[in-house]
This record gives C-alpha cells, sequence and structure tokens, in this order.
C-alpha cells in the first residue's frame, strides 16, 4: 500500500494516470506530450508507477505500450472506501443481446489487469474453472465449459440465465485460457479474452487481458478490477468482496 500511495502523491504520475484512464495503451511519446518535460522526466514518473503495479507494459513489434493497472486501485477502495461509502460501480444486466458475427480483433490489448495472489498455481486454475468457486466472486455465476477449443466458456446466474456467452479459443492446464466474451446484458461484439497464471515465488500473478474492451459492454472494465480483487480475497482469506449488482 505504501507504494501506491507514494506514486499517488505526485501530480504528475496523477496526470500520467488519468491520461491512461482516458485512453489505454500508449506509448511514451504519446504519454510525454502536453506535460511540459523532458522524456526522461517522464520515463522517472513511469518507473515509479510501474513499481507501484499502477501501470504496466506490453511490446507490440518496435513500440512499447503502457497501460493503467487498476488492481491495486481497487484494492485501496475496497479497503478505505468500500466500507464507508455505497460502491457506484454496478454491472446492467437482464438486457437481450444481438450476437454480430466475428470480427477481426487487434493484436494489441486495450485493457490489462495484473494481481498477485498468494496462493498456488493449481488453486487459481481451480478457482477460475470450478463452476462452484466462480459463482464465489463472479459476480454470482457459474462457470459452465469443459476446457476444449472449440467449445462453451458460458457464465450463467443461479437462475440458470445465460449472463456472459463465449467459446474456448486456447487452454494451457495451470498456465492460460483464451476465449471469446459475449454479454448478454447489452448488445456488444464479440471479444476476446486472456487469463495468464505465472508462478513467482510465494505468490502467482494472475493476468487479465482483454483485447477490443473498448467494443464490448460498459462497465466491463470495473467489472474485471471488482473480480480480480474479489478473486485475490478468496484464495487469501476464503472470503470473497460482495459487490452489489442488478439482477
Amino acid at each position: 500500500m505504501d507504494a501506491i500511495f507514494k506514486a499517488l502523491s505526485d501530480p504528475t504520475r496523477r496526470a500520467l494516470l488519468d491520461s491512461l484512464r482516458k485512453r489505454d495503451g500508449q506509448t511514451l511519446t504519446e504519454l510525454e506530450a502536453g506535460l511540459g518535460m523532458t522524456r526522461f522526466g517522464v520515463m522517472k514518473h513511469l518507473a515509479v508507477l510501474e513499481d507501484a503495479n499502477l501501470v504496466i507494459t506490453r511490446k507490440a513489434g518496435r513500440f512499447k505500450y503502457h497501460y493503467l493497472n487498476a488492481a491495486p486501485i481497487q484494492e485501496v477502495a475496497d479497503r478505505w472506501i468500500a466500507p464507508y461509502a455505497k460502491p457506484l460501480a454496478r454491472f446492467a444486466m437482464d438486457l437481450k443481446n444481438v450476437l454480430e458475427g466475428p470480427k477481426p480483433m487487434r493484436e494489441r490489448p486495450t485493457f490489462v489487469l495484473e494481481t498477485f495472489i498468494k496462493t498456488t498455481p493449481e488453486k487459481l486454475w481451480e478457482a477460475l474453472t470450478n463452476p462452484q468457486t466462480t459463482s464465489l466472486y463472479y459476480f454470482g455465476t457459474n462457470l459452465k465449459s469443459d476446457l476444449t477449443p472449440g467449445g462453451p466458456f458460458q457464465y450463467y446466474k443461479p437462475d440458470g440465465t445465460l449472463m456472459l456467452d463465449g467459446e474456448v479459443i486456447e487452454v494451457d492446464p495451470m498456465k492460460k485460457i483464451v476465449s471469446t466474451f459475449i454479454p448478454i446484458w447489452e448488445e456488444a461484439e464479440p471479444t476476446r479474452v486472456t487469463f495468464d497464471i505465472e508462478p513467482m515465488g510465494e505468490v502467482v500473478k494472475f493476468t487479465i487481458t482483454h483485447h477490443d474492451v473498448d467494443k464490448t459492454a460498459k462497465g466491463v472494465a470495473t467489472g474485471w478490477s471488482q473480480i480480480a480483487s474479489s478473486l485475490k480475497s478468496l484464495l487469501e482469506t476464503g472470503v470473497p468482496i460482495t459487490y452489489p449488482q442488478s439482477m
């Protein structure tokens, strides 16, 4: 928490985060435009944000892109704000989705979230794939999937209503799941989501990458932050974080 508060204490670093919040996946050149400081100065501020895990980077070709990582901020909100104020984030559900044919997706992701969980790859994999466990942190929904490429990757409400449709694209047990993402509660284009599991000593790095997140339903980015935060709490304490939702 100290690294997060230190990173947020500087107005330039907050301006960088605001810029990424408005448009994620920017290069260093794009971020330094309008800041009125040297490229080296911007790099120093980005290094502090990366150390606090508030900014993460991905390379595509010869360019390096920067992404706002909302997971640490969600954890701060859960610890310091949620107990005292009514959360504003809600999922809009029960709306009919019109499914269109698949369209080419960008090679560069538009949303990346990383969080570090004190658990094992086996326990995290179990939490991601067990229907009874997903209901504890994934807005009360149960996953239906045989984890076979071409098979379903769907989340159902307790009453049996389909909430999120999808199809498995790639599976690497204990390491990766790639699937399409088709929200039912709002008309949106099919997009692609990747769950990555990477053991790092006593913790596991869990990364959610969402291509074309701007083409899907509103509130998905906030939803990913809440899901990751609740999943982390479940695996580390045995108790998930419950967020209000519209059913």
